[in-house]
């Protein structure tokens, strides 16, 4: 149980954007399992990222989808890049179009980060399309 307050706008729509973007079973079961120390930061990145960034209209969901996996190449953030692979599929960046955001970011970011992130993306497709191909 959260303490996410659902008449709040923000909260409201960030809920469905994590939801459509992660998938409904991951952010449930990230809410559910959020010990007491954890909810805080599950609660506001809900509220701030999820329904006050994610939703602004001046980009779509498949251009914010790219610029994080690119973000989370540069800041070596392996966990959260593994969920944005997911999340930017379901947004309908392909394949192809991962693999270019980073060979563009090995650029600027360093090979070693995009050697890894091609790892992590790698399995995460895998994953993704095991569980939507059956």
């Amino acid at each position: 149980m959260t303490n996410l307050d659902a008449n709040h706008t923000a909260v409201t729509s960030g809920l469905a954007i994590r939801e459509k973007v992660m998938g409904k079973e991951h952010v449930q079961r990230s809410l559910e399992e959020a010990s007491d120390f954890s909810r805080a930061i599950q609660e506001l990145v809900t509220d701030f990222a999820w329904g006050r960034i994610w939703t602004r209209t001046g980009l779509d969901l498949r251009t914010r989808s790219m610029l994080n996996l690119a973000m989370l190449t540069a800041l070596n953030r392996n966990h959260e890049l593994a969920g944005h692979v997911r999340g930017a599929l379901n947004n309908g960046v392909t394949e192809k179009e991962i693999q270019e955001v980073l060979i563009q970011a090995m650029v600027y970011c360093g090979a070693p980060a995009a050697l890894e992130s091609f790892r992590v993306a790698e399995r995460a497709i895998i994953l993704y399309n095991a569980e939507n191909n059956s």
